[in-house]
């Protein structure tokens, strides 16, 4: 051997731990059986409403201990009488067809988008639902009064037209 060299003292083997002491074995038994103590449901938990139930009808949260609120009736034969609720929405006089299209050909709304489309500029997709909306019902109306827009008279006249000028020829 080299007497340079010198031995390093041998490293203690992985496999041996430390013993632990009576005070550590203590703690360790303590905290064993302070979690397997708890090991139940929490206090109380069945008067708990539960949260995830996913077939609840109600939209608000109602207290399970409150019964039923329909009027019993304290005489036999008498009807329950229920509370009679104020129509809050008032409803709109209806309009004759023709004042209806009146009101539709007059509508400053309608005029503005109509302009704007033809001036090439965008627009939304509830203007464009407005604009098909008022157009299909003044259709509709049209229809129902017997009104026919002169497309038709037209197409007629310029068939009439050509045939004139291809005899002519």
């Amino acid at each position: 051997m080299n007497p340079l060299k010198k031995k390093t003292p041998a490293r203690a083997s992985a496999g041996k731990q430390k013993r632990k002491n009576r005070e550590e074995l203590n703690a360790e038994g303590r905290a064993r059986k302070r979690e397997k103590k708890h090991r139940g449901n929490p206090p109380g938990n069945r008067y708990q409403e539960k949260s995830g139930d996913k077939y609840s009808s109600d939209k608000q949260q109602r207290d399970p201990r409150l019964g039923s609120k329909v009027p019993v009736p304290l005489i036999i034969g008498e009807q329950p009488t229920k509370p009679v609720v104020a129509n809050k929405v008032e409803t709109k006089p209806r309009l004759s067809p023709q004042e209806e299209l009146a009101m539709l050909e007059n509508d400053d709304r309608l005029d503005a988008l109509l302009e704007r489309l033809e001036n090439g500029e965008s627009l939304s997709k509830e203007e464009h639902d407005y604009i098909d909306i008022t157009l299909d019902r003044i259709d509709a109306l049209m229809e129902e009064l017997g009104i026919k827009l002169d497309e038709e008279e037209s197409e007629e006249e310029k068939q009439d037209d050509i045939m004139q000028l291809l005899k002519g020829k």
